[in-house]
């Protein structure tokens, strides 16, 4: 163990790096904002949720943070600021699902819980909602893709499906199913191809859904972390 870093008094339920600046969210409603340069636990505490963070996410940019709730709201904070400079309430769930296009300056997309069921999409630049899509079940995780201008889902009760939109027509471009159990963790390989998912059914699964860069200029390309799984497109 390098550290140990204190601050939350209850648990922590939600990480986010920024460069040097690590956020934790817990369910003492608190985010802190650590520099790990510095001796200090935090160098501040960001109040504004009135239930667990569950939810948190930098901005490409590294200029703004969104973070969601326990309380079905999703915030947003500058840099510098302790308090939400934005403030959406729409969901009717819980805020877990979060993810920052890499297409356009300040596109956020946000999933709510069991009881809402939508992704959300929002524009923090014009402080604006764009958009709402009910996708009929629980979103557990949204990751944009750097390659395309599309995005991926997993979801849970009823149907513990993955799902890859095109955006902005929200068009469904596939359905990939197999888990048994809610899908409650999703990350993306570096190359941007492939998606990994982990869920309450003990196992990880591997999906070549995005393709790479190179081949969208016509050149056909395997992706260093394809597994040589079956691919979508």
């Amino acid at each position: 163990m390098i550290r140990t870093m204190e601050g939350h008094r209850l648990r922590v339920g939600a990480l986010a790096w920024s460069s040097s600046t690590l956020s934790s969210g817990g369910r003492d409603k608190s985010i802190y904002q650590r520099d790990i340069r510095v001796k200090e636990d935090f160098i501040s505490k960001l109040s504004g949720h009135k239930s667990e963070v569950c939810g948190l996410k930098w901005s490409y940019d590294n200029r703004e943070l969104a973070s969601g709730g326990n309380d079905n709201r999703l915030l947003v904070w500058n840099q510098h600021s302790t308090q939400p400079v934005l403030k959406y309430c729409e969901h009717t769930a819980a805020v877990k699902a979060i993810a920052w296009s890499p297409h356009a300056n300040g596109l956020l997309a946000s999933g709510g819980g069991t009881a809402d069921r939508c992704i959300r999409f929002w524009n923090t630049t014009t402080n604006s909602h764009l958009s709402c899509m009910d996708t009929g079940s629980q979103v557990c995780n949204l990751v944009w893709s750097k390659n395309v201008n599309e995005l991926v889902s997993t979801h849970g009760y009823s149907q513990n499906q993955i799902i890859v939109w095109k955006y902005p027509s929200l068009s469904k471009l596939a359905t990939l199913t197999g888990h048994t159990y809610r899908v409650l963790y999703l990350a993306i390989s570096p190359d941007g191809q492939t998606i990994v998912t982990g869920a309450g059914d003990e196992t990880l699964r591997f999906w070549n859904v995005f393709p790479s860069q190179k081949s969208q200029n016509g050149e056909s390309e395997i992706g260093a972390f394809s597994f040589g799984r079956t691919t979508i497109r």
